[in-house]
């Protein structure tokens, strides 16, 4: 059931193929619809003339979106106003050829268009429709506007996140957002497998806050079964010990991950502290629980002994999980991440080599590949509608002359490689 037009931006990879149409915005759909044009489906962006406010998140160079280059890469991207019945006549026509669409609106929002999914599977009944947003199509919160790290809140996951003599703390990337992109991509491949069995398409519903809730997983059963509340722990992993930052005799820390018991064995003996095994405190890993800060007492003791790069090489001769934090400059200059090619840099005809993370996961014979970066807002406009649609030159100007598209000029004769 694979589209056989496969389109000027279509690659190599599993989805190979397949026409994807982004109607979203911000993090979530954007990434949704990333993953899957870093897997080579032809993934087609509408966006607003004004551009989409992923644009205007992250840091800039000459008035430029890094961020852009980056969650916007390997997809054509045209510029149609939505919010004119011309407009949404373009798209739907682009919906009705497609094997997917992404979209992030408020719930009722394509149905007030006339773009719902029973309208479009009419003349694409095998067309799967992702839907995302922040309390799921129905229910009684489903009206309120989603926000990421909003539903994240809703989750619980904010309450076990920071320190516990501080507020609840929260990561530094739209952590909710890619958690719920990747469970709307993973949706959309598994009703396209279904697809192949029966012919029909079908909506993946993925709700910011679900998909956070769904990470409480060891939490749930906690508090039904013992009436447990998780609440933050720092550094730590509750239940597993020790699990956690240490500090190092030149300030600086070393997470140390020992939870399991064979470490812990392979802990102790770089430790040479054979008792701890003999210790009832110790010996198991449910009683190590049960004393957490003895047992980190004593691992911080013997950690202080030692810089952090030279407990780096023991605790890596011993085969004991642990690491530095890394910060970017660690990042960029570790060798593992070099021999690994996980940063590429593809070019931007402005910024020239804009790097990035490299396509996860791998795949031996079928891999994804970054073919280019973020296009500009309306860059493949004239092209998409001419190749897709059939759209004439005379058409285009006057959809241009009515504000219905968004072309700007130097988007002409652009070719994708």
């Amino acid at each position: 059931m694979k589209n056989e037009n496969m389109g000027a931006g279509g690659g190599a990879g599993p989805l190979s193929g397949y026409r994807v149409i982004e109607l979203g915005s911000t993090v979530a759909g954007p990434f949704c619809a990333r993953l899957m044009a870093d897997f080579g489906a032809d993934v087609i962006k509408v966006e607003q003339k004004e551009g989409d406010a992923v644009r205007s998140m992250g840091t800039q160079k000459d008035g430029r979106s890094l961020y852009a280059a980056s969650i916007l890469r390997n997809k054509r991207i045209i510029s149609v106003d939505l919010r004119q019945q011309k407009g949404r006549d373009i798209v739907r026509r682009l919906c009705e050829k497609a094997d997917i669409v992404i979209e992030n609106f408020r719930p009722g929002t394509l149905e007030r268009w006339g773009m719902g999914y029973d309208e479009l599977a009419r003349a694409n009944p095998g067309l799967i429709l992702v839907r995302i947003s922040g309390y799921g199509q129905d229910g009684p919160y489903s009206q309120r506007p989603g926000y990421g790290v909003v539903c994240e809140a809703m989750s619980g996951i904010r309450e076990v996140t920071g320190d516990p003599d501080r507020p609840p703390a929260r990561v530094a990337v739209s952590m909710t957002d890619y958690i719920t992109g990747l469970y709307g991509a993973l949706g959309a491949v598994m009703a396209a497998l279904d697809r192949h069995r029966t012919g029909r398409g079908q909506v993946v519903d993925s709700a910011l806050y679900e998909a956070a809730f769904s990470f409480m997983e060891p939490h749930i059963p906690a508090y039904q079964q013992l009436g447990l509340i998780a609440r933050r722990c720092g550094s730590r992993l509750p239940g597993h010990c020790p699990n956690t930052l240490f500090p190092t005799s030149d300030n600086r820390y070393i997470h140390i991950t020992a939870g399991s018991q064979s470490i812990y064995k392979r802990l102790v003996g770089v430790m040479n502290r054979p008792d701890l095994l003999e210790d009832e405190r110790f010996a198991t890993p449910v009683a190590r629980a049960a004393h957490e800060d003895e047992m980190e007492a004593i691992v911080s003791e013997w950690t202080q002994r030692y810089t952090l790069e030279e407990l780096e090489q023991i605790l890596g001769d011993a085969l004991v999980p642990a690491s530095r934090i890394f910060d970017m400059a660690d990042i960029f200059s570790d060798p593992h991440y070099q021999a690994r090619e996980m940063i590429v840099s593809p070019e931007d005809p402005e910024l020239g080599p804009v790097a990035m993370a490299n396509v996860v996961p791998r795949l031996s014979r079928t891999p994804g590949a970054v073919r280019w970066a973020g296009h500009d807002i309306g860059q493949d406009t004239e092209s998409v509608l001419m190749q897709e649609l059939g759209l004439t030159r005379e058409a285009l100007d006057a959809l241009q002359a009515e504000d219905i598209i968004h072309s700007p000029t130097a988007a002409v004769g652009v070719q994708h490689d």
